[in-house]
């Protein structure tokens, strides 16, 4: 896999040879933030390739995966992520079975771009998603196209690509949390009654968008009708117009190793998102904690929880404090939809369900046999 400069590449290899008998990390040379990205996002427009495809476009990338593929034979290639789709990933020792490719689409990426090009924070951001959306839809597509299979994590985003391409094998495995690591402990500490927590990535655009509409235009009802009310939002790499929201009340924690002693204390999780696509790991994790949660609809997009059991959903500013506002004044309907949101993770949400769904997948696709393309 490609290593941006954010993450310590000694350390993702020990965490991850936990799990895997080989570990490849090749450094991506193109991981720039700031001024440098910008030029080549802006470079990209007189390209006829997305600006994804070209920051994931790395020669080493596809000299480790010749090595690898052409020194042991594969049953199955498991893509993660449409953007490595020009990769040579159909490849085995000579005589030997070319492997099956399955693409994992944690998102439909083009339909992403295309909300950025529709709501984006600025013109200029809009105009540039407006013309990268179209490149990132014909390579993902054609990704898919070339693939035996491919897995999303909603039954919506599954549609969407079924109207795209009619005949593509398709399943949904939904995002999944470890609920044996994620559930509530003697040891942690108890809610605190009214702290509200948002977690996620905080370089990721949905997440910049929903922390921004938030604090703008949700916290201001909640923090005049619960003057003890504070919000915590835990993440990495905030930009600075989120770092700039931090205040008495309102707390960064910035990238932190253990999320559930902050989901245990918190009153309530929060998921005010506008964008965005698959599902969102966040409320797996948060419902597994046993946790209470208010959510937007697409914030709980393919998630098949009742609102009102299994958490709050509203869409509306008011509507969506007012539902906080109810679990802060409340701490027994709190308790109650958390108990419900916990059994719910159990149930369908566990890395045990997924991965018996991923397996099944696994066997048809090599039980109807490889078509034998080549990316």
């Amino acid at each position: 896999m490609l290593v941006d400069d954010e993450f310590d590449a000694n350390e993702s290899r020990t965490a991850m040879q936990a799990y895997c008998r080989e570990v490849a990390l090749i450094p991506n040379p193109h991981s720039h933030e700031g001024p440098t990205k910008r030029i080549e996002q802006l470079q990209s427009l007189v390209s006829t390739q997305s600006f994804e495809r070209l920051r994931a476009t790395v020669p080493a990338l596809q000299s480790a995966l010749d090595r690898a593929l052409r020194t042991k034979r594969f049953d199955i290639v498991n893509l993660e992520f449409s953007f490595l789709g020009h990769c040579n990933l159909r490849q085995a020792p000579a005589g030997e079975k070319l492997p099956a490719l399955v693409v994992d689409s944690h998102n439909i990426d083009f339909e992403l771009a295309r909300q950025y090009a529709r709501s984006g924070s600025s013109l200029i951001r809009r105009l540039y998603a407006g013309v990268n959306w179209r490149k990132l839809r014909r390579e993902e597509l054609g990704t898919y196209r070339d693939a035996d299979g491919v897995y999303l994590c909603s039954a919506a985003d599954e549609r969407r690509v079924l109207a795209e391409i009619p005949d593509a094998n398709t399943a949904v495995i939904p995002n999944a949390a470890d609920v044996d690591y994620y559930q509530p402990r003697p040891s942690d500490p108890p809610s605190d009654g009214r702290t509200l927590l948002f977690f996620g990535l905080l370089s990721y655009v949905p997440n910049i968008d929903g922390v921004l509409h938030f604090v703008e235009n949700i916290w201001p009802y909640i923090a005049k009708a619960n003057p003890n009310a504070r919000l915590k939002i835990v993440g990495a790499n905030p930009p600075p117009q989120l770092k700039a929201l931090a205040g008495p009340r309102i707390e960064f924690t910035g990238f932190v190793p253990d999320l559930r002693p902050h989901l245990a204390s918190a009153a309530v999780v929060i998921v005010p998102l506008r964008l965005g696509g698959g599902t969102r790991l966040k409320i797996v994790e948060g419902m597994a904690m046993g946790k209470a949660i208010v959510s937007t609809e697409l914030g709980a997009e393919g998630i098949e929880a009742e609102s009102g059991r299994d958490l709050l959903i509203e869409d509306e500013p008011k509507a969506f404090a007012d539902a906080v506002g109810r679990l802060l004044n409340d701490p027994g309907l709190a308790a109650r939809i958390g108990k419900s949101a916990r059994e719910l993770a159990v149930q369908r949400y566990s890395w045990n369900s997924a991965a018996r769904k991923l397996e099944g997948f696994y066997r048809q696709i090599l039980n109807a046999g490889s078509r034998g393309k080549r990316s």
